[in-house]
C-alpha cells in the first residue's frame, strides 16, 4: 500500500489480535466445561494459558530488534493456522468425555492450546508496536476506540458465532467433542483469510525498519535498557497498580460467568444450551459492546482520559451485578438474561477502553512496543492470577455469594483510579481540532 488508509487495517489487524486471544482464553473455558471438567479445573487450566501474556515483555525487545513489526504480524498469522488446524484433531472421542473427565485427557489440547498462546502473545507485541509505529500521536488517540470496539467485537464473534455454530452441530449430531471439532476448524479458515489479507494489505510505514543493532551483546543491552526505562518513569509503579487493580470485578467474573450461564440448574446455574448462550453473546452483545466502545473513544476524545476514567471505571465495575441479580434470582426468563448480558457488556465497551488508553499514556517514549508489551503483561497478569482461583472460591461459596464478592472488589476499582487520575495530563488523549 502506498497510501495511508488507516481504515482499511487497523479495525482488521485488531479483530484479528482478538481472535486467538478469546479461543485460548475464552473458547476454552466453554469448550472443557462443556466437555467435563470441574469449575475448579477449568478455571485453574484456563488461567494458566494466559501466562504468555503475562511473561511476554521477556521476548518482546527481540520483537522489536529482529526483523520488522509487519514481518512478525504476517508470520504469526501464518503459524496460528497450522496451531488452530492442530486442535481440531487433539480433542478427545465423545466417548471418553463426560461430567468430571480428568485434566490427563485434555493434556495434548492444553499443550496446543498454550503454543498458540505464545504465537497470539507475539502477534500481540508486533501489532501494538504496528500500531504506534504506523500513525501519528492524533490518529492513535480517534482509533483508540475503534481499536478497542473491533478487538472486542472479535471476543463476541469467537463467544457468540462460533459458539452458537458449536452448538448447531451438538444440536445435529449429539457430539459435543464433534462439534467443537468442527468450530476450530472454521476458525482455521476465518484465520487463514485475515491472514491473506494483511499479507496485500498492511501498510509499509518508513518508521518501521530494521534496528542497526545486531550484535548479541547489543541485543541484550537493549534488552536490559527497555525495563530499565520503563521502571524509571515517573509514576510507573502507581501505574502497575492500577493495571492489576482496575479489572479486578472482571478478573474474577470472566471464568465463572460463561460456567455460571450454561451450569445445571441444581447446580446453581441458569442452563442455557450452547445456542442460546451463543446467541446471547452474538446479538444483544454484539450491540452493548460496540455502543460502549464507540462511545467510550467519543467520550475520550472529547473529555480527555483524565475527565473520562471515574464514569468509565464505574461502568466496567458496577454492571457485575446483573449476575449476583440473576444468581439470587435463579429463574429469570430468557430476555432478562439477554439484557443483563447487554447491561454489563455495554459497560464494559465503555469502561475498557480508559485501560487501553492508559496502556498507550504509560508506554509514550523510547521503545514504545516493549513498554506497551510490558503493560499488557501486567493486564495479563490482572486477570490470570484472579482466574486461576475463582474456581476454588466459587464451588466453596455457590454463585450468589460468589457474586456478592465479585461486587466487592469493585472497591479495588475505586482505589486504583484514585491512585493515578491526578498524573494524568487534562489534554491526554482529548482532541484538540
Amino acid at each position: 500500500m502506498k497510501t495511508h488508509r488507516p481504515w482499511t487495517w487497523v479495525p482488521t489487524l485488531y479483530f484479528a489480535e482478538g481472535i486467538p486471544y478469546f479461543v485460548v482464553n475464552n473458547i476454552s473455558t466453554i469448550l472443557f466445561k462443556k466437555m467435563g471438567m470441574s469449575n475448579a479445573d477449568m478455571a485453574l487450566y484456563t488461567s494458566l494459558l494466559y501466562l504468555p501474556w503475562l511473561i511476554k515483555p521477556f521476548w518482546s525487545p527481540f520483537v522489536d530488534i529482529l526483523k520488522t513489526k509487519r514481518w512478525w504480524v504476517v508470520t504469526m498469522e501464518a503459524l496460528m493456522v497450522i496451531l488452530f488446524l492442530g486442535l481440531t484433531v487433539t480433542l478427545p472421542r465423545p466417548e471418553i468425555t463426560a461430567e468430571g473427565t480428568p485434566v490427563s485427557v485434555f493434556t495434548v489440547t492444553l499443550a496446543l492450546f498454550w503454543i498458540t498462546a505464545f504465537a497470539s502473545a507475539t502477534h500481540d507485541i508486533a501489532a501494538d508496536g504496528f500500531y504506534m509505529l504506523g500513525l501519528s500521536d492524533g490518529e492513535q488517540a480517534f482509533f483508540v476506540g475503534i481499536r478497542s470496539t473491533t478487538y472486542r467485537l472479535a471476543n463476541l464473534f469467537v463467544q457468540g458465532a462460533l459458539v452458537v455454530f458449536a452448538g448447531v452441530v451438538e444440536l445435529r449430531s449429539g457430539d459435543i467433542p464433534h462439534s467443537w471439532r468442527m468450530t476450530l476448524l472454521l476458525t482455521s479458515g476465518i484465520w487463514a483469510a485475515l491472514a491473506l489479507y494483511h499479507l496485500f494489505i498492511l501498510p509499509r510505514p518508513a518508521s518501521d525498519r530494521l534496528r542497526k543493532t545486531t550484535r548479541t551483546g547489543d541485543i541484550f543491552r537493549e534488552f536490559g535498557r527497555t525495563f530499565a526505562t520503563f521502571f524509571r518513569k515517573p509514576l510507573s509503579w502507581l501505574g502497575i497498580v492500577f493495571m492489576l487493580l482496575y479489572r479486578l470485578p472482571e478478573a474474577f467474573a470472566l471464568k465463572i460467568v460463561p460456567a455460571f450461564l450454561v451450569d445445571h440448574a441444581e447446580a446453581g446455574g441458569m442452563a442455557l444450551s450452547t445456542v442460546n448462550y451463543g446467541l446471547i453473546n452474538n446479538t444483544v452483545g454484539v450491540i452493548g459492546i460496540v455502543l460502549g466502545g464507540i462511545l467510550g473513544g467519543m467520550a475520550i476524545s472529547r473529555w480527555g482520559l483524565r475527565k473520562a476514567l471515574w464514569p468509565m471505571a464505574l461502568s466496567l465495575a458496577l454492571p457485575c451485578v446483573v449476575y449476583w441479580y440473576m444468581a439470587v434470582v435463579h429463574t429469570v426468563p430468557l430476555w432478562v438474561i439477554g439484557t443483563c448480558v447487554f447491561i454489563e457488556q455495554f459497560g464494559y465497551g465503555f469502561g475498557f477502553t480508559a485501560y487501553m488508553l492508559y496502556m498507550i499514556y504509560i508506554s509514550e517514549g523510547e521503545f514504545k512496543t516493549s513498554h506497551y508489551s510490558l503493560c499488557t503483561a501486567f493486564m495479563a497478569a490482572s486477570m490470570m492470577l484472579p482466574g486461576m482461583v475463582a474456581g476454588l472460591l466459587e464451588e466453596a461459596m455457590g454463585y450468589p455469594a460468589y457474586f456478592g464478592f465479585v461486587m466487592a472488589c469493585c472497591l479495588a476499582t475505586v482505589t486504583a483510579v484514585l491512585l493515578v487520575r491526578r498524573g494524568i495530563p487534562e489534554t491526554f488523549g482529548k482532541n484538540t481540532h
